[in-house]
């Protein structure tokens, strides 16, 4: 907890090994003590098919359909954002981008969360490993063509999964053409 916060009388009503719950004046939030931020990545191929992973999520107790995504500074509190994105990428989905634009930035979940959400946008794609996540992770990555998008994820939907909102925030960042 910063020292402003303190300041300001937030109290620490409980702390775990990566969150924090704060009550600030009758208002309690959750926040990430060691964490700096989140990126999430939206990666395209040259041959139009948009990178997602798909893994297990406890606190919604099933798999999610999602871009790829990491926190920032968990390993290494120096840690750029930038730096972060290129790796989460490469961990999670095998591939390295040559280009990696940052696009926005923002809050997550208001209401319960401090945690700001990087956006950046991977280009210059090319598959250097074979993914899966790190040792902790079990992740399954999916290259899925644009024109087929919306049946992929309607399809995993229909099997019981959830998918992420933040694919649609990604895709209308960068600008992508996704066929009804």
């Amino acid at each position: 907890m910063s020292e402003r916060a303190k300041e300001a009388g937030v109290r620490v009503l409980g702390s775990g090994r990566y969150l924090t719950l704060l009550d600030d004046h009758g208002w309690e939030y959750v926040t990430r003590p060691t964490v700096t931020g989140i990126v999430v990545i939206v990666a395209i191929t040259d041959q139009e098919k948009l990178l997602l992973v798909e893994q297990y999520r406890p606190a919604v107790q099933r798999r999610v359909v999602e871009l790829p995504a990491g926190l920032v500074g968990d390993v290494d509190a120096g840690e750029s954002l930038l730096v972060a994105a290129g790796r989460e990428l490469r961990e999670e989905t095998g591939f390295a981008a040559g280009e990696m634009a940052p696009l926005a930035a923002g809050p997550v979940a208001v209401g319960v969360s401090d945690e700001t959400v990087s956006f950046f946008h991977a280009r210059d794609l090319t598959r250097v490993g074979p993914g899966g996540g790190d040792a902790s992770e079990q992740i399954t990555t999916h290259e899925v063509p644009l024109p087929e998008l919306r049946r992929f994820l309607a399809a995993r939907a229909a099997d019981g999964l959830a998918v992420d909102p933040k694919i649609y925030a990604g895709l209308f960042l960068v600008g992508a053409k996704v066929p009804a």
